[in-house]
């Protein structure tokens, strides 16, 4: 796709649904752990707001990004753990002021890319509207974190459809992370909206299948409900292994959650 309006409008939506699970926070609330290992949520928040610096670098700023990604040393993993220590220290509202100010700018900057034009990224340049997907997917996962650590029930929107036909882009991710060799079939995916439309991605005869809410299936692809626990299904036995690894994020895959570990 070339027209992002759409995209950031919603991704512009999401960030404010974020904050406004932090924004009356006391200081000792930002301490609450949440349900990824020795992260609280200022942790959450401070990854976020060095995602959304590393997007706006990208698209206003490509040469420096290449300059920057280029020194990293040790893999993105140690990257962002390095970086979080620039963000965990602030007092809370100090954090939340830059967490606001990363996030504008890295929308306002993707926002400035013609549809058209590649932005460099990690692995690969992408277009504008992927790393806008990809920015949502990071909203969706450590923002439900938060909402988990805060006892937050989210109400989800149609908004999810870019995570949704994000992770179907990324499917042989979670192969990837695990050394497999990803399957060369199709894969069919019909998932059911937050408000009822049925969305479907992949060749329409394709033997292996997923199947069932869109808000689940965009649970499991950021690992944060076991398969057991969502109404997310498979056909066929390639599909049925995907939701053991379906992740839709690079690198490793962390360790997910349990089963039961949620009630929700």
């Amino acid at each position: 796709m070339t027209d992002t309006t759409g995209v950031i409008a919603d991704l512009t939506a999401e960030g404010a649904e974020v904050d406004a699970l932090v924004a009356g926070l006391h200081e000792s609330g930002w301490d609450t752990p949440t349900p990824a290992p020795g992260w609280a949520v200022r942790h959450q928040i401070g990854h976020l707001a060095f995602i959304f610096r590393l997007a706006g670098l990208s698209a206003a700023q490509p040469a420096a990004f290449v300059q920057l990604t280029s020194s990293l040393s040790g893999g993105l993993e140690a990257a962002v753990n390095a970086a979080l220590e620039e963000y965990i220290h602030d007092p809370a509202e100090v954090l939340l002021t830059r967490w606001r100010a990363e996030r504008d700018a890295g929308i306002k900057a993707l926002a400035a890319v013609p549809g058209d034009q590649l932005v460099p990224w990690l692995v690969n340049p992408l277009p504008p509207y992927v790393l806008a997907c990809a920015g949502m997917m990071e909203l969706f996962g450590h923002g439900q974190d938060v909402a988990d650590a805060l006892g937050v029930r989210r109400e989800r929107t149609d908004r999810i459809k870019h995570l949704v036909g994000f992770a179907v882009r990324v499917r042989d991710f979670g192969y990837e992370a695990r050394n497999l060799t990803p399957p060369a079939e199709e894969f069919r995916f019909e998932l059911t909206a937050p408000s009822g439309a049925l969305w479907t991605f992949g060749p329409a005869d394709a033997t292996q299948r997923i199947t069932g809410s869109a808000e689940d299936f965009c649970l499991l692809v950021t690992r944060r409900r076991h398969r057991y626990d969502l109404d997310v299904r498979a056909k066929g036995t390639l599909a049925d292994q995907w939701l053991d690894i379906a992740q839709a994020y690079r690198g490793p895959a962390g360790e997910g959650r349990r089963p039961g570990q949620f009630t929700d």
